[in-house]
């Protein structure tokens, strides 16, 4: 499992919780899927093992994966995906801070909007020429 981790200020447990989350609810990590072992993970990503442990606790508190004895962590059987206003509330978080952080830096709502518009149009192109 590829994650990747960046010094952007956001906890390295929580950029594992959010990675690992985005995949499970946008398909890319089926119900019954594996994840890795907790070492595992940590020595690949070279971090402490306590802080993927965190990671797969907040995970299995959200219900999107769970703990077997002695077998490992499972994603979670979903009852088809969640829905639209589950996933809604997954993003408030994200446009909380990215509201908050464009007030602190002066930027309007207007700008903030038309960053998302353009970072959105290179995105696609982006994903179109992969």
């Amino acid at each position: 499992m590829r994650i990747h981790l960046s010094s952007d200020g956001v906890p390295i447990y929580q950029q594992i919780v959010d990675q690992i989350r985005n995949r499970i609810v946008t398909g890319g990590l089926d119900s019954g899927d594996e994840l890795p072992a907790i070492r595992a993970l940590a020595e690949t990503l070279q971090v402490n093992p306590n802080t993927v442990a965190r990671a797969y606790r907040e995970l299995e508190v959200e219900g999107l994966v769970e703990k077997r004895r002695t077998t490992g962590t499972f994603v979670a059987e979903l009852h088809e995906r969640r829905s639209i206003a589950e996933r809604r509330r997954m993003l408030e978080k994200h446009l909380d801070n990215l509201i908050i952080q464009s007030r602190h830096l002066g930027f309007s709502l207007d700008d903030v909007v038309e960053l998302l518009r353009k970072r959105d149009s290179q995105i696609t192109r982006d994903g179109e020429r992969s």
